[in-house]
């Protein structure tokens, strides 16, 4: 180890080799042999598998065009999300298939999907989606009922007579 006097001195030679990987090692692209990157998103109990590839920015949800999936212009506003920050529309194409919870709980499931996938894809978009939020999954769902409630935690009328 090297001659350490001073708390400086400690400090310098533990972030040396910390400094040393952060270098060494950027992140990779990870593409399959069709060219795709692929990602799980998740919000509340959907659960959503997406594919990216480059393309013309068709978006593809369970073998439906985006907007006869998710009629709702602002469900298909947060699918559209991930890319005008990483500013890329109209470059990708994505494949999802995605089950459980409801049209909403899927948008946001999708949304976290291309998000993680993208990033996969183009390692250089991580720190815009990162900053806006989109690689960090929504922890949120719904509470489980407990016994001798009539909800999660809803109580039974109390009645003093």
């Amino acid at each position: 180890m090297a001659d350490i006097k001073s708390l400086d001195d400690l400090k310098a030679a533990v972030a040396a080799p910390a400094e040393a990987a952060a270098a060494a090692a950027p992140r990779a692209p990870v593409r399959d042999k069709l060219g795709r990157s692929y990602a799980t998103g998740k919000r509340k109990d959907a659960v959503a598998r997406v594919w990216v590839k480059p393309g013309s920015g068709k978006v593809t949800v369970n073998g439906k065009d985006m907007a006869a999936y998710f009629a709702r212009p602002v469900l298909q506003m947060i699918l559209k999300q991930p890319f005008t920050v990483a500013n890329v529309e109209g470059q990708f194409d994505v494949m999802a298939t995605v089950t459980g919870g409801g049209l909403s709980g899927q948008a946001g499931a999708v949304k976290h999907g291309i998000s993680k996938a993208l990033q996969i894809y183009e390692p250089s978009l991580r720190g815009a989606l990162k900053a806006a939020g989109f690689l960090t999954r929504d922890s949120r769902v719904v509470e489980r009922k407990k016994y001798g409630k009539p909800k999660a935690r809803r109580s039974f009328q109390f009645s003093k007579r």
